[in-house]
């Protein structure tokens, strides 16, 4: 079983930051952030995913809401991450990007860096917005896309940033201080994109990652994302790992059968492609605590908690029970949302694992150095290498 951690401020409840231990005078420090990694490596997760977008956090869609009692504001989680890569030895970096808003080539030599600057543990999280006010930020559109093309130009940035991954051969660096050759222009590639969002000849100005191709994933839910046909059909066509938000197990029968469909429609079925459940958890000693401990955040939030995903309350032998459960509906693996960051995160590490590991159903010891290896992905032939020796 894979399991993952999405990070979120100090977790996903909006009163997380007002408990005990939250440390929210921190949120905004490399300390924070560098601690949670650290917590979740310890545990031996697969990977963590850093949230971000381009706007204020808001529970309105119509612009920000207006709240001073919520955590509002993020650090860049590309940023982030890099900060965290030299720190850490195992686990993925994960950052979430919105491709709407942002160049392919801008974020092929970003997430191309972080696995350099990691050695081979860099992904990517791609999502797509359809806020109107997240897009006067940037006046590239008088309105956001309708859902369908947001996707489908989601789509063209993920290949374009594929293909300039795969825009230098392995080789093409030589840097021979005697013959004065640092690089081999021959083994640098156009790749000519021209689609209906993007036209981009390349080649990208960093050399190919460690990992060839980091991890493209994305998260499938309609109610976070729109319409759920093309959310799936992203993950289906694009990605290697994607999350789903359901409520159950049948939901996840479902949408797993439904992406696996698409899959094969585009003839990908050969393909890996991980999918992973996404699930908000609030874990305790007992079933008693960790419901109280939720009811006291929503009086604190003067609402009770919803998500798109999911929300497990009780102990960490339960959710692996539920764990287990699920993962026969086709999952590969779990990405968990803390509710609290300071309280579940270790409840996570220290308590699920063990539960999981005394079952045999999780690692004992990293058995791999990048994310492909974890998540056991072979690492690509560059596609202009391959199509040069043919």
């Amino acid at each position: 079983m894979h399991l993952a951690v999405a990070l979120d401020g100090a977790g996903w409840h909006p009163a997380a930051w007002r408990e005990p231990g939250a440390r929210p005078g921190e949120l905004f420090t490399a300390r924070y952030w560098s601690v949670a990694v650290a917590e979740a490596e310890a545990g031996l997760l697969d990977f963590v995913t850093f949230e971000d977008a381009l706007t204020l956090q808001s529970s309105s869609t119509d612009g920000p809401d207006g709240r001073a009692d919520q955590v509002r504001g993020r650090l860049d989680a590309v940023l982030t991450a890099a900060r965290v890569a030299p720190l850490t030895r195992h686990i993925g970096l994960v950052p979430s990007v919105t491709a709407t808003h942002t160049e392919p080539f801008h974020i092929s030599k970003a997430i191309a860096t972080l696995d350099h600057v990691s050695r081979g543990r860099a992904g990517v999280r791609i999502q797509v917005s359809q806020l109107d006010y997240e897009a006067r930020h940037f006046g590239r559109r008088a309105v956001p896309l309708p859902d369908a093309e947001s996707y489908e130009e989601a789509a063209d940035h993920i290949e374009v940033i594929r293909r300039l991954w795969d825009s230098w051969d392995d080789d093409a660096e030589i840097r021979d201080v005697a013959t004065g050759r640092f690089v081999d222009r021959d083994k640098l590639h156009y790749i000519d994109f021209e689609g209906r969002h993007f036209s981009v000849r390349g080649p990208s100005i960093t050399p190919r990652p460690p990992q060839g191709q980091p991890i493209v994933s994305a998260l499938s839910a309609a109610g976070a994302l729109g319409d759920g046909a093309a959310a799936y059909g992203l993950v289906a066509r694009s990605t290697d790992v994607g999350y789903i938000a359901v409520r159950d197990a049948a939901g996840a029968r479902a949408a797993v059968a439904e992406i696996r469909q698409a899959r094969e429609s585009a003839g990908l079925s050969a393909q890996p492609l991980h999918l992973f459940a996404d699930l908000t958890v609030f874990l305790d000693e007992d079933a008693p605590a960790a419901d109280a401990r939720r009811s006291r955040l929503d009086a604190l939030a003067g609402a009770p908690y919803s998500s798109d995903t999911a929300i497990f309350t009780g102990t960490s032998a339960q959710l692996a029970d539920l764990l287990q459960d699920w993962r026969p509906a086709g999952l590969a693996g779990f990405r968990l949302r803390p509710g609290v960051l300071a309280h579940d995160l270790p409840a996570i590490t220290r308590g699920l694992v063990p539960e999981l590991q005394r079952r045999g159903v999780f690692r004992r010891a990293y058995e791999a150095d990048t994310l492909r290896g974890l998540l056991g992905l072979e690492r690509p032939v560059g596609r202009y290498a391959a199509h040069t020796a043919a």
